[in-house]
C-alpha cells in the first residue's frame, strides 16, 4: 500500500531486526495469516513473510501500527510475492476433474 504524502509516493516500508536468531521485531505487518509453534505466515507492507523455527510465540502484535515481536527458535524468514501460492496439485487430483 503506497501512501501518498506531498505530491510524491512513499515506498511501503519494513524492517526486521534479528537478536541472536531468539527475538525478531518486525515493522509494516498487515495481518497475521496463521501461526503455530514452528511457523508464521504474516502479510507485511512488502509481501508475505514465512517465519519458521521451534518454539515460536508472539509477544507483541500491534498490527495497527505494524509491530510485532516474536521469541523463539528462528530458522528461517522468507519474503514470498504479494500472493501466496497455492499448494501444487497432484497428478490424481487433476486426473479426476
Amino acid at each position: 500500500m503506497e501512501k501518498k504524502s506531498e505530491g510524491r509516493l512513499e515506498e511501503p516500508r519494513g524492517n526486521i531486526i534479528l537478536e541472536n536468531r531468539k527475538k525478531l521485531v518486525l515493522t509494516g505487518a498487515e495481518e497475521v495469516i496463521s501461526f503455530d509453534d514452528e511457523k508464521i505466515l504474516l502479510n507485511t507492507s512488502l509481501g508475505f513473510l514465512t517465519i519458521k523455527g521451534s518454539e515460536l510465540k508472539m509477544n507483541k502484535l500491534d498490527v495497527q501500527n505494524g509491530d510485532v515481536i516474536i521469541v523463539g527458535n528462528v530458522s528461517s524468514i522468507v519474503y514470498s510475492g504479494k500472493e501466496v501460492k497455492k499448494e501444487k496439485e497432484s497428478i490424481i487430483s487433476k486426473l479426476f476433474k
